[in-house]
């Protein structure tokens, strides 16, 4: 299969994308966090994803660590909220890992990820299981690392891709919230799934939107 290569048209388009999600998803995001947060996730994350697309649309920077930087640094003055703080920081670790390169092939697209969750987990303080939005991305990171883009094709990869961060959306009902507000409810916060992991879910589906070259800036 041909190598897998995104350059800065490729990510401008993901945040493109990812700034419609957000707003076509704003109020359904809005009612799932609402059930034991203060409801603003849709907000936040509509109103961060556009500020960051439009940061970086214009920009005729090659260098993709400097456009990631550039996104999460818009994003965190844009929604200094507690989600909006968090994904912000992840990719601006990205950047920080990804700077120089002009192009990602998969390990870079690995790099990405590990970089963009441990940015997250490190300013958050929470781990793997602890139902935030770290849980989305569990199954899709491990996938990445076990370096499958020499077997699959592009459209396989998307399509597991999609598949496991949908696993871990439906996984985070069982687990028991240990930050937030929501950690203050026990045992009630079993039987629903993590509004954050819903957030996780929609990058990767749009990240495998972009692999598969469905994505356009």
């Amino acid at each position: 299969m041909p190598a897998v290569s995104l350059k800065a048209q490729e990510i401008k388009a993901f945040f493109t994308c990812m700034a419609e999600t957000m707003q076509a998803n704003k109020d359904r995001l809005i009612e799932m966090d609402s059930v034991f947060g203060d409801g603003d996730l849709g907000l936040t994350m509509s109103k961060g994803f556009q500020a960051a697309s439009t940061a970086i649309q214009d920009s005729e920077e090659p260098d993709l660590g400097k456009l990631f930087y550039l996104a999460g640094k818009t994003m965190a003055s844009s929604v200094p909220s507690t989600m909006g703080t968090l994904i912000a920081n992840g990719w601006m670790q990205a950047g920080k890992a990804l700077k120089g390169k002009t192009e990602l092939d998969s390990a870079g697209i690995t790099l990405l990820f590990e970089t963009f969750t441990r940015g997250i987990a490190e300013l958050g303080g929470a781990k793997p299981g602890e139902k935030t939005v770290l849980d989305g991305f569990t199954g899709s990171l491990f996938f990445l690392k076990t370096n499958p883009f020499d077997s699959l094709t592009v459209d396989e990869i998307a399509q597991r891709l999609r598949h496991k961060a949908n696993e871990d959306l439906l996984a985070t009902a069982n687990m028991l919230a240990r930050h937030g507000r929501v950690a203050i409810r026990g045992e009630a916060s079993r039987g629903v799934v993590d509004p954050g992991a819903e957030v996780a879910r929609l990058i990767i589906e749009n990240f495998a939107d972009v692999l598969e070259g469905r994505c356009a800036k």
